[in-house]
């Protein structure tokens, strides 16, 4: 019972809501007409700026934070020598442990202790002359690296 009772203020809702719609119509019949109809669509309006050449805002450059050593600049120089930092640290403790680790070979396997190569003892070989171009591998690799985060930071910067 109630719902019959809503369903007529409804409509009747509708059909003031269509009779505003259609411009101020006072009557019923004229919304019950302008509710029939399919409601028109507003024509479609391209809006734009009208400051399309205005001047935009001037870049600051992070090279500029870096000269200027601002809190950014700081930031950015602090992640160039932590990644530099932690590549240095890899390359000594590799070699580290290449050169701390030959020694304690031969004191393990005495097998090796007592090999010789061109009249000379294996250690003496290894650890006194085979032991550079380690070194210099690892010099090379460390070059490599280093330049390769530099490059990545000029990216950075330059990008920004």
């Amino acid at each position: 019972m109630a719902e019959r009772q809503r369903r007529p203020a409804r409509e009747l809702r509708d059909l003031l809501s269509a009779a505003r719609a259609a411009g101020g119509a006072q009557d019923a019949e004229t919304a019950g007409r302008a509710a029939s109809r399919p409601p028109e669509r507003p024509k479609r309006e391209v809006v734009t700026s009208p400051r399309t050449t205005a001047a935009r805002r001037p870049r600051y450059p992070a090279t500029q934070e870096i000269d200027e050593q601002t809190r950014l600049g700081e930031v950015y120089m602090r992640s160039l020598v932590r990644t530099q930092l932690r590549l240095a640290v890899f390359v000594c403790t590799l070699l580290g442990c290449v050169v701390g680790g030959l020694p304690l070979l031969f004191r393990l396997v005495p097998e090796l202790r007592e090999l010789r190569l061109l009249g000379l003892p294996l250690p003496w070989l290894v650890l006194g002359g085979l032991i550079y171009p380690g070194f210099v591998a690892g010099a090379w690799l460390y070059v490599r690296q280093a330049e390769r985060n530099e490059r990545h930071f000029a990216d950075l910067v330059e990008r920004e």
